[in-house]
């Protein structure tokens, strides 16, 4: 089966990243829309424009499934999606029900772009399982650009999730959702803000469970490295084909770019 995966821009290799740990043994496209990056500060019908003609270009090039490895994406477009392909489509959402569930007496906070947090889809899920009001949400725009330009830990990125944070007792907090899949490559400088007992909480590890379940495929549970030396690997993986807004990415640049982002997902995957 053929996995379609596609995000505003590099932010869905972390949900290509998960799968391909979960399920090895399938193929996928992974489409990142980085001519249009960052949907966070783009209109619904701007993102449901680019999306659907997305997932035409998914569809011609013989994907099976199709993953929405976006969360503004899913929360403007997913129910238009579905009405209007005949084929399985998986959108994610910001895992508030379990950050909750495990909060215990902590409040959880739920960072996200603005379009998701304006969204509906988000504030119905937590008026529907937040009935004690411990969530906060609070939109990070500008970390997504932050991602694409490989900034991780720079001064310039910590001031700024710094001064996001100001207005927050910190100490209140024990689950730090990560509503939008840019902020994955950012859990070192959380960890140092929030300190070593916050527990993060994404959607990529239970969009894939997902996937598997829909595809009646069995979950690969071997612990492995999926670690990458030559940017050169990913274009002779057979398993995985990358496109740049449906420009095929076969130059070395742009390869070394996603080794390097495949290897930061690693390296933070265990935090």
């Amino acid at each position: 089966m053929k996995i379609g995966i596609m995000d505003s821009g590099i932010g869905g290799l972390s949900v290509l990243h998960e799968a391909l740990h979960l399920l090895p043994d399938e193929e996928y496209l992974f489409y990142a829309d980085v001519d249009h990056v960052p949907y966070g500060l783009k209109t619904p019908g701007q993102i449901l424009g680019y999306v659907t003609e997305i997932t035409e270009f998914l569809i011609r090039n013989k994907c099976d499934v199709v993953v929405v490895a976006c969360n503004t994406a899913t929360a403007v477009a997913i129910d238009n999606l579905r009405e209007r392909f005949n084929l399985p489509i998986i959108g994610m959402e910001p895992a508030v029900k379990p950050a909750v569930l495990q909060s215990n007496d902590k409040r959880v906070m739920v960072m996200a772009t603005p379009v998701t947090i304006r969204e509906n889809k988000l504030r119905m899920l937590i008026a529907k399982v937040d009935e004690e009001h411990k969530c906060d949400l609070l939109p990070m725009p500008r970390l997504v650009n932050f991602a694409e330009m490989e900034m991780f830990e720079s001064k310039e990125v910590y001031d700024y999730i710094s001064s996001e944070l100001e207005p927050y007792d910190l100490s209140n907090y024990s689950e730090l959702v990560l509503g939008c899949t840019h902020f994955n490559y950012f859990k070192p400088c959380f960890r140092k803000l929030f300190g070593k007992d916050i527990e993060f909480i994404d959607g990529n590890g239970g969009t894939v469970r997902h996937l598997a379940d829909m595809m009646k495929a069995t979950i690969d549970t071997t612990k492995k490295e999926i670690i990458y030396n030559n940017p050169f690997d990913l274009l002779y993986d057979t398993k995985v084909l990358y496109y740049a807004s449906g420009r095929a990415i076969k130059d070395e640049k742009m390869l070394t770019h996603i080794m390097r982002l495949h290897n930061r997902l690693e390296e933070v995957r265990s935090i």
